[in-house]
């Protein structure tokens, strides 16, 4: 199957999934590994609106630990998603893609601002679109923005790129007779209480009809492989 199920996808993307190996930052060779994987995907002229997260950097859950306020901790954490996605779309116009920066969060001097309208026709142009800054607000996560952008956007699909290769019935680190499901229900994950992503975001995926599907962004050729609705990872459906 050469041609892509999916004509138009909001790909998640962690900021912990730009560190390889690293503690802390960015890893310059995963991240071109992870940008040679989207442009794989662009290659099939699939629209890619992709939303990136700011662990590598900052997080805000870990800076109200520290004694932060919340809401500034979640300020800074948008600020680090700006930081990766400004990266990141650096690395995919060395690579040759046609990339555009957006930010829930008005920093013009450096990234456009969230305009719906503008990221849509930017999509259509075949420009792949980074939306930074999460939502703009404080207490919701990228999870939530990638719902709500793909929402937006009108994607067919939300991909949440992990380090794991989809859904397991237990935590495969502990229990080796855990199976991995190639589809689930949205209800069938809210009984069994598996941590798609965070209950906001997961409530708005399934109010709005949007399919999940979870794999390991580190698996060479995974990505492609769903867009080609392939068995990779698992499909969380309504």
């Amino acid at each position: 199957m050469n041609k892509p199920r999916y004509k138009r996808i909001l790909l998640k993307l962690s900021g912990e999934a730009l560190m390889g190996d690293a503690a802390y930052g960015i890893h310059p060779p995963t991240l071109t590994n992870i940008v040679g994987e989207i442009k794989a995907v662009a290659d099939l002229g699939v629209e890619i609106g992709v939303v990136i997260g700011g662990g590598n950097i900052f997080r805000g859950m870990a800076g109200t630990a520290s004694g932060m306020d919340r809401a500034t901790a979640d300020y800074v954490g948008m600020l680090a998603t700006v930081m990766n996605a400004v990266m990141l779309s650096d690395a995919m116009r060395r690579a040759g893609l046609n990339a555009r920066v957006q930010s829930a969060l008005n920093i013009e001097q450096v990234v456009e601002p969230y305009i719906r309208g503008k990221a849509i026709r930017y999509l259509e142009a075949g420009r792949i679109v980074i939306f930074g800054a999460g939502t703009g607000n404080p207490f919701f996560t990228t999870d939530t923005a990638a719902a709500l952008r793909g929402s937006e956007i009108g994607a067919e699909i939300v991909l949440k790129a992990t380090k794991v290769d989809g859904i397991y019935t237990a935590d495969p680190k502990k229990d080796p007779a855990a199976t991995r499901y190639e589809r689930i229900s949205f209800n069938e994950a809210i009984a069994g209480s598996l941590a798609v992503m965070d209950a906001t975001a997961f409530a708005l995926c399934r109010d709005q009809k949007l399919p999940i599907n979870v794999f390991s962004i580190f698996k060479p050729g995974a990505l492609l492989r769903v867009v080609r609705g392939e068995n990779e990872g698992t499909l969380v459906y309504c």
